[in-house]
């Protein structure tokens, strides 16, 4: 059993840095087959429709396996080292299906015609990945995309969860790697409706993730109620709100 669920985890973290790897070059519209601009654009009512629809079909995923209400009931069903796995996985593949699925809306939004203004927008752009990447190590990169889980019971050691710690980024905001999802998505030369729309409702979905995640936190970690008065949310050097 646990060389299954340890190949099971293997293959659900090689999908999810395929997908993430993937929505580097959809956003930026490079490098990949279909990017969020690539043809065929659809009508605009039903392009603007499905597109929300694929963020929200995303969204609604991400969170809710997150919560431990469902987890409880879901690792009735997936055996409690693989469900991390599990969720990485179908992440996965609803974020190729956004990708796949995703419709063109080519207006412009605004294009900005200075190489020096474009460069840093470019700039920002792939400093928004590098946090959201480094991000990932400074609170455990591998239990994040579930691989710790599946390892610890192939090599027949107990679970123990993650405790709490504020490294690096971590003592400036409380959520960097939400930081680096937003520099992402906006920080764009070329924004068409269809990027607006996909920056508007990524965004939307993170404020509401964080106040559920932060609500879970809390309930874990005591400790966490100092953290979030104390840090600011998502903008570094400014002050906490509570």
């Amino acid at each position: 059993m646990g060389i299954v669920a340890f190949l099971y985890g293997a293959a659900s973290y090689t999908a999810g840095l395929i997908a993430l790897l993937y929505a580097i070059g959809f956003v930026g519209n490079v490098l990949v087959p279909k990017g969020i601009d690539s043809a065929p654009a659809g009508a605009l009512p039903e392009a603007l429709l499905v597109d929300a629809l694929l963020v929200g079909l995303f969204a609604v995923q991400h969170s809710v396996m997150a919560r431990p209400g469902f987890k409880a009931v879901w690792t009735r069903i997936v055996p409690r080292p693989a469900e991390r796995s599990t969720y990485v996985l179908v992440s996965s593949l609803l974020l190729a299906l956004l990708c796949w699925k995703w419709q063109a809306i080519p207006a412009v939004v605004w294009d900005v015609s200075s190489p020096a203004l474009a460069a840093i927008l470019l700039a920002l752009f792939g400093l928004g990945w590098l946090i959201v990447l480094l991000s990932t190590f400074m609170i455990n990169h591998f239990d994040l995309f579930g691989l710790r889980q599946v390892w610890l019971q192939l090599t027949g050691k107990p679970y123990q969860s993650l405790q709490f710690g504020t490294p690096a980024l971590y003592r400036y905001v409380r959520h960097p790697l939400y930081v680096g999802w937003l520099l992402t998505f906006w920080a764009a030369p070329t924004m068409t409706i269809a990027h607006l729309v996909f920056a508007l409702t990524s965004s939307a979905y993170i404020l509401i993730a964080i106040r559920l995640e932060e609500h879970n936190l809390i309930a874990v970690h005591p400790q966490y109620q100092d953290y979030r008065r104390r840090v600011p949310m998502l903008l570094p050097f400014t002050k906490a709100r509570p």
